[in-house]
């Protein structure tokens, strides 16, 4: 089994904190969707004979391309690829775009998952993270969501921001519990480099991120799901009944993903490749035949630490039965060794599998860190 990810790299503006790329500028946005189906079909080798099993379209904001455009990525992809006939297929929307006919017009389409950018249902956090949607339209877009019968939902929300108090997260919490959805995502406010946020840090123009403040809305966090019914099967995504998002669950569980379009990365379990972060030299070296990418061989060592990277921020873990299976004994016998040196309250360790605790997974990168292993093997 396999995914496929699309890259859409444009976006009405710039939210403060956001380092993925994309441009506001959508006057060669045709060039880039042409050189999207025209890498589909240059590397449809790469993922193998594999069934494809999740489609995905992030971004930027992919929910800004019309009905004809989405459903034009679909299909290309479908006459290339194995997809299967239950294949979650996922478009990333804000919530200004997802008017009651834009949501007609994409139930014509193949999508039957929306994942929601709502990030809060506060004015005040909105306008400091500079998105382009109001409180009103994030709870709005919703609910007519539901009403067209889009089943599959999971809304994105953030959390430790500056604006962001203690009384406005549990009326965050609130609010998504009481619409009935089954699936979150919910993230930890981060300052990442170039970012607009970082550059207000640092003229201290705002006050950097509080980590007393972050990880006590963590804790609300914990305490939210459990009385809801809902499950922690990662760091940052949350469900109930089982709706775990298949395509994520899939990078996490190391499965072969083929991405397309520009900064997509792709891996296949014996490579990582990522596409160039620029639109215009994406769509000219597509049309040209000239190098758009840059291509990594995974050592085992490599793959080691991907895999314990992934595994560590699931409820799964590490399958140590499988990891006997894929890995050589040297690189075994230095992970049992390390294994015995954490700290048990942190981990549950059994015959079959090594996980962290839920209450300790916003510490997980803690525990990637104590297991790696700083040889070739």
């Amino acid at each position: 089994m396999a995914g496929i990810y699309i890259h859409i790299p444009f976006c009405k503006q710039a939210c403060s904190y956001c380092d993925f790329h994309f441009s506001t500028k959508l006057n060669n946005k045709q060039k880039v969707l042409n050189g999207i189906e025209k890498e589909l079909e240059l590397r449809v080798a790469y993922i193998g004979e594999e069934i494809v099993e999740t489609i995905y379209l992030g971004g930027g904001t992919p929910s800004l391309l019309s009905e004809t455009e989405i459903q034009s990525l679909l299909t290309k992809t479908n006459s290339l690829f194995d997809v299967s006939s239950d294949a979650e297929i996922t478009l990333e929307a804000n919530p200004d775009d997802l008017t009651l006919d834009k949501l007609k017009e994409l139930k014509n389409t193949s999508i039957n998952r929306l994942s929601i950018g709502v990030q809060s249902f506060f004015e005040k956090d909105l306008r400091f993270m500079n998105r382009a949607h109001n409180s009103s339209e994030a709870l709005d877009c919703i609910k007519n969501a539901q009403k067209v019968e889009f089943l599959n939902i999971s809304v994105d929300l953030i959390f430790g921001s500056q604006t962001t108090t203690k009384e406005m997260w549990q009326k965050n919490l609130d609010t998504f519990f009481d619409l009935g959805i089954n699936h979150l995502s919910a993230y930890s406010l981060t300052i990442e480099e170039k970012t607009a946020l970082a550059h207000q840090v640092a003229k201290g123009k705002v006050e950097n991120v509080n980590d007393e403040q972050n990880y006590e809305q963590y804790l609300m966090l914990q305490k939210a799901i459990k009385q809801n019914g809902f499950e922690q099967y990662e760091l940052s995504n949350y469900c109930k009944n089982g709706a775990y998002s298949k395509h994520n669950t899939s990078y996490w569980q190391s499965k072969k993903y083929l991405g397309v379009g520009p900064s997509a990365h792709s891996f296949n379990d014996t490579s990582r490749q990522w596409n160039v972060r620029n639109n215009l030299l994406y769509s000219k070296a597509i049309g040209n035949g000239t190098a758009y990418f840059e291509k990594e061989e995974l050592s085992e060592i490599d793959r080691y630490h991907e895999h314990l990277i992934t595994s560590l921020r699931t409820m799964w873990g590490i399958n140590l039965n499988s990891l006997n299976v894929s890995f050589s004994d040297l690189i075994l016998s230095q992970f049992y060794l390390k294994v015995e040196t954490l700290n048990k309250t942190i981990v549950n360790l059994s015959a079959e599998y090594l996980t962290v605790k839920p209450e300790y997974l916003f510490q997980s990168d803690e525990i990637v860190r104590e297991l790696m292993i700083d040889f070739e093997a």
